[in-house]
C-alpha cells in the first residue's frame, strides 16, 4: 500500500504536511530538513522541483527556488536525495513540480525513477485531469506513481468529479484563488467556501493548502478538512535561520525548547 494511504489509515485528522524546496538553501540541505522535520513530528512532505517560471507560487518559494537551481539542483540529484532519505525513513514524499522540465527529463524515466526511488506521489498543477485522463493516465498507472489534483472554491462540479475519480490518496483544497505565501487570517468568504467543502461526498480525505503560516491557521484547515499543507512559511523561517523543532512546534501549537547540539 502507498506510504500516503498508509498515513491517513493510522492518522485520519490533523495531519501535517510540510513544503520544502530541494536544494535550499544549500543543496546538500534536502536530506537532513526531511529526516529532521520526521523527527519533530511532521507526518509528510512535499518536495518542490526547483523551476524558473513556477505558476501558482508566491515570492517566497520563487526565490528559494531561483536559489536552489544557482545551488545546482537538478531531477537527478534529487532522485538521489531521496534515495539517501529512504535509508532512514519511510515518511511519505511528494514531488511538487511543473510539467516542463518533467516533460524535458522525460516523463517515462521520470516516472520510474519516481517509482524506484521511493516516491509516493506527485503534484503537478499544469496537468490539467482532462490532460490526464486523454493522455497520461495510463503511464501513471504502470509505475503507480499516483497524481494529486488541486481543486479551489472555482472548480467546476464536473471538473471535481473527474478530479474525485481519478485521484487515490489525497486531495489538495487550495484555499484561495492567489499565489502561495498568503499571510493574515482567513476570511468570513473563505470560510463559507470551506464549510461547503467540508459538507461534499468525498471519500479520500482532502489536505488544505495556501495560507496557512502558523496555529490558528493550521488549526483552522484540521476543523474543516483531514490536516494542512504548510509550503511559504517554512521556506520563510529556513531563511531566518529558525530551528525547524521550534517552526514545527509553532504551527502545532506545541511549547518547545531547543536543544544545542
Amino acid at each position: 500500500m502507498n506510504r500516503i494511504n498508509q498515513l491517513f489509515q493510522r492518522k485520519p485528522k490533523d495531519v501535517c504536511s510540510i513544503f520544502i524546496t530541494a536544494g535550499f538553501p544549500n543543496l546538500n540541505d534536502t536530506v537532513q530538513t526531511v529526516l529532521e522535520l520526521e523527527r519533530n513530528g511532521v507526518d509528510m512532505v512535499e518536495i518542490g522541483m526547483p523551476f524558473s517560471d513556477p505558476l501558482a507560487d508566491g515570492e517566497t518559494i520563487q526565490s528559494s527556488s531561483l536559489v536552489a537551481l544557482e545551488n545546482g539542483m537538478t531531477i537527478d540529484i534529487l532522485f538521489r536525495q531521496i534515495l539517501a532519505i529512504r535509508e532512514q525513513s519511510q515518511i511519505p514524499i511528494v514531488l511538487m513540480g511543473y510539467f516542463n522540465p518533467v516533460f524535458k527529463y522525460g516523463l517515462e524515466l521520470f516516472l520510474k525513477k519516481c517509482e524506484l526511488s521511493g516516491v509516493d506521489g506527485l503534484i503537478i498543477p499544469d496537468i490539467s485531469v482532462e490532460e490526464y485522463e486523454l493522455s497520461y493516465k495510463n503511464l501513471f498507472d504502470n509505475y503507480q506513481v499516483p497524481l494529486t489534483f488541486l481543486v479551489t472554491p472555482k472548480t467546476s462540479t464536473a471538473r471535481f468529479e473527474k478530479i474525485k475519480n481519478h485521484s487515490s490518496t489525497f486531495i489538495y483544497y487550495v484555499s484561495s484563488a492567489s499565489t502561495t505565501g498568503k499571510t493574515g487570517e482567513f476570511s468570513a468568504e473563505q470560510l463559507i467556501d470551506f464549510e461547503q467543502m467540508k459538507s461534499e461526498e468525498i471519500k479520500l480525505p482532502v489536505l488544505m493548502g495556501f495560507g496557512i503560516h502558523d496555529s490558528k491557521t493550521f488549526k483552522t484547515a484540521c476543523n474543516y478538512f483531514d490536516g494542512g499543507i504548510i509550503g511559504s512559511a517554512f521556506i520563510r523561517s529556513r531563511k531566518e535561520g529558525k530551528p525547524i523543532v521550534d517552526f514545527v512546534g509553532e504551527i502545532k501549537g506545541i511549547r518547545t525548547e531547543t536543544v544545542l547540539r
